[in-house]
């Protein structure tokens, strides 16, 4: 008998796993490599240990776990797609609204960057203002023609759109393995995002261009600019074009025929303004730039309200987590992922500015960037008080029920255990604040108003001084403040996210706290952002399902034993596995969020329907373990807590979970000076109730009841 482990997202090292010291490697590679103990201990019971170690699929290097933090929006877009509510009418329109919300993501990008090379760098500081030294004599651009010195910095936001198609690229496939999947929408999406953000800069370059008068060419052009975003929306937004396996060789042919068209438009774009010999207007800012930038912002704010108010008023009465299977997760993700590219894009060209010097004398940075960081700064601060609010108003009833679970775990407590039981109780209490996350949730994607009041503010030519001054009779200095505030917020936020990247790396304990955030965002593979990480998933279980495989033609039966997110990789390796196979595994998941996160989070995908599969394949030899006190993982299908009515005994999945008490016993055991502690989520692979559980499977799949 093989027992295969699975950790879950602290990265665990394999000696840790195995509890066994000095380990070797028997297949995969040192991202994702299954080992077993170099001498393994006797084992009178013919079980032998092996692990699965890939905690560095996700990352890898610190260089890689850095570069996610640039991707962040992109991964929090990506995520959101697979939040989509049960419902298919109302799913296929969250992810047709999902992906146009990632496309404007890139059309962003490509808007701020193009903010700092052709309205600061080609036309302010080269221009019409003198900047600090040496931008202020850019590659002896200084007094060049305006169209020569717009279209060489062009090629800034070109080679920016480049970095992302490098970053976003999958590492070098392992040698002799042909498991990694390739992830059939990435092509597609990666056409039509570099498709829309080369007409985007045409754009802006043509739109500055006909501001003095068209030009048959110009005008032609623009034409086919607008055309191209278009036709790549289009092409999102039919639910479903992209996934129907009828059209999919029609749509690539699409997709790559607009890239290439893209690409020769930019080509005539920037001969046409270097070209054009006619005067260009005396504007201290690029002429038509601020009107783009402050489309491309509300598209992201009304693109993100519908997606909360599509998820709202969607109705699934007979669900048990009705608040996130409406799709509310894909809105909360998505308003993160907006409120990052905005901070970002809007600090850039903010912060270049004051490093340059560049905004003196004309109002400062672009309006709509002003709006952006006034409303970051505005929704971190109602969000941070609305989760402090919901902390402090949710302690009373979450204490309440902890000191109800605790009462029934610890019917007698002597006086010296006392405060051991209220140490235990606010443990628990702790752990229960997930219940809470559907209402969080709820006042999360209900502050999204705020940034589309802050963009409609901005279309009616309302600027953030004018607004203080006018309404709120406030001074001047209140304004400059704020965008302070909300630059100072937005670069915290990049300093807070590139130390996590480093620390998550380097240091296992925070990885445990911080890292699911990139080991659940690059899980999922990339179907709304072709410039989000890749997944992971997409290699790890088709490992997984074949490695299983193996092991059943070399012994007498496997094992599965899944920790926290390992519970989720062994859950679809099961789905893939063949019956012959299937009939000589069981399950065993301890600190699993199957049901407690995933279901509710992702309730299309990891749905009881699909959970009720696993089960089935495998002729329901699964266990499941879970704590009280654990903060993550918890019941599957039955929660069997003291006082809940029986499941139907003639429902096997009611026999999956146990529940264990935590900690054993409030008092030391004697001979002991410490009581035994709170394990929480704690894998406790050396636990007796594991052993139990381990020795009850190895008997089912014995053939044994």
């Amino acid at each position: 008998m093989v027992e295969l482990r699975v950790h879950g997202v602290s990265g665990a090292e394999p000696t840790a796993i195995l509890d066994q010291a000095p380990v070797r490697q028997v297949a995969g590679d040192a991202s994702g490599g299954f080992h077993r103990a170099d001498r393994p201990d006797d084992n009178p019971d013919g079980r032998t240990l092996e692990a699965y170690r890939w905690g560095d699929l996700p990352s890898g290097t610190v260089a890689r776990t850095l570069s996610l933090v640039l991707l962040l929006p992109f991964m929090l877009s990506n995520l959101a797609v697979w939040m989509r509510p049960t419902a298919r009418r109302e799913g296929a329109w969250v992810t047709s609204l999902c992906r146009l919300l990632a496309l404007d993501l890139t059309v962003l990008y490509v808007v701020s960057v193009a903010g700092v090379a052709l309205d600061l760098l080609a036309w302010r500081c080269l221009g019409a203002a003198r900047c600090r030294g040496p931008f202020d004599e850019v590659s002896g651009l200084d007094g060049r023609q305006v169209g020569l010195r717009l279209a060489v910095l062009s090629l800034l936001p070109v080679a920016a759109v480049a970095f992302l198609r490098l970053l976003g690229t999958r590492r070098p496939r392992p040698t002799g393995t042909s498991l990694w999947v390739v992830e059939p929408l990435v092509g597609r999406l990666r056409a039509i995002h570099v498709a829309a953000a080369l007409a985007m800069l045409d754009l802006i370059l043509l739109a500055a261009r006909v501001s003095v008068g068209a030009t048959v060419v110009t005008a032609l052009l623009l034409t086919l600019s607008v055309a191209v975003l278009l036709a790549c929306a289009g092409l999102l937004v039919v639910p479903g074009l992209l996934d129907r396996a009828a059209m999919r060789e029609r749509v690539t042919r699409t997709a790559e025929t607009l890239r290439a068209v893209a690409v020769g438009l930019t080509g005539a774009t920037l001969a046409a303004i270097v070209l054009d010999e006619r005067a260009w207007p005396s504007a201290a800012a690029l002429p038509g730039y601020d009107t783009i930038a402050t489309w491309a912002l509300l598209a992201e704010m009304i693109l993100l309200v519908s997606l909360s108010a599509l998820a709202l008023w969607h109705r699934n009465p007979g669900d048990r987590h009705r608040a996130l299977s409406r799709g509310l997760g894909a809105a909360v993700v998505a308003a993160f992922a907006v409120g990052l590219a905005g901070a970002f894009s809007a600090n850039l060209v903010y912060q270049s500015g004051n490093l340059l010097d560049g905004y003196r004398g004309d109002g400062g940075p672009p309006v709509p960037y002003q709006w952006t960081l006034l409303s970051f700064f505005m929704h971190v601060t109602v969000g941070v008080l609305v989760c402090v609010a919901l902390t402090r108003l949710s302690r009373r009833r979450r204490r309440r029920a902890a000191a109800s679970v605790t009462a029934r775990d610890f019917p007698t407590v002597p006086p010296q255990g006392a405060g051991r039981l209220r140490e235990v109780t606010r443990a628990v209490a702790r752990a229960r604040f997930v219940e809470w996350v559907g209402l969080l949730a709820v006042a999360w994607a209900t502050l999204t108003m705020i940034g589309l009041l802050a963009g409609l503010l901005r279309l009616v030519d309302l600027t953030p001084d004018e607004l203080a001054t006018r309404f709120f009779r406030l001074p001047v200095g209140v304004v400059d403040m704020g965008l302070a505030l909300g630059s100072y917020s937005a670069t915290a936020a990049v300093v807070a996210l590139l130390l996590g990247g480093v620390f998550a790396y380097r240091t296992p304990w925070f990885r445990r706290h911080v890292g699911i955030l990139w080991d659940l965002g690059t899980f999922w593979p990339r179907a709304a952002h072709p410039f989000a990480p890749p997944s992971y998933a997409d290699r790890a279980v088709p490992e997984l399902a074949h490695r299983i495989t193996q092991l059943t033609e070399r012994y007498d039966g496997v094992l599965l034993c899944g920790h926290s997110h390992g519970s989720a990789l062994l859950a679809l390796a099961v789905l893939r596995l063949p019956p012959h196979v299937r009939a000589r595994v069981a399950l065993l998941t301890y600190g699993s969020p199957l049901d407690r996160l995933y279901a509710r989070i992702f309730p299309a995908y990891l749905n009881e329907e699909v959970l009720r599969q696993v089960g089935e394949r495998i002729d329901w030899r699964w266990l499941n373990l879970w704590r009280d006190t654990d903060p993550i993982g918890g019941w599957i299908f039955a929660a069997h807590r003291p006082g809940d009515p029986p499941p139907d005994p003639t429902d096997p999945a009611g026999r999956v979970d146990r529940r264990l008490r935590d900690p054993s016993d409030l008092l030391p055991a004697p001979g002991e000076r410490c009581p035994p502690p709170v394990r929480g989520h704690h894998p406790g692979e050396s636990d007796p109730e594991f052993r139990a559980a381990v020795d009850e499977l190895r008997a089912r799949i014995q053939g044994f009841p």
